[in-house]
């Protein structure tokens, strides 16, 4: 599991849609019993501009894809989907930040308010986060 002092310096700075990524990539790896690395491929979608888009950092920090592997796509969407794929056995889920939650994240107004947003979600299980879809 990735510490926030070592997300915070890979991102520059600690935010909720960082450790959603985090959280997102983490239990994708889990449910889909993916190697990290080289066996998994990303889409995210819906995540174009900041503070989304940092989600991206969590990602890309939990799961080692990157766009330099192209194991990882941003790609347009009206709202936040995260779709993995297992490269070795082709199973896929499909996450999608619970309603609740994305309330929350639209609300916050100031950055410590989204620092502590960020130490919060760090303590919470991934699957109490996220709608998981086959």
């Amino acid at each position: 599991m990735i510490t926030l002092k070592e997300a915070e310096k890979f991102h520059g700075h600690l935010g909720p849609y960082l450790i959603l990524g985090l959280k997102a990539g983490e239990l994708a790896l889990q449910k889909l019993k993916a190697k990290k690395y080289f066996g998994i491929e990303i889409k995210v979608f819906g995540a174009e501009e900041k503070p989304k888009s940092c989600l991206i950092d969590g990602l890309q920090l939990s799961t080692g894809a990157t766009y330099g592997k192209g194991n990882i796509k941003k790609l347009a969407g009206l709202k936040i989907k995260i779709s993995f794929l297992n490269r070795s056995n082709h199973k896929k889920i499909i996450l999608v930040p619970k309603d609740n939650l994305l309330k929350r994240l639209n609300q916050l107004k100031t950055e410590q308010v989204s620092k502590d947003l960020a130490k919060e979600l760090y303590k919470i299980k991934p699957n109490l986060l996220f709608t998981i879809k086959n």
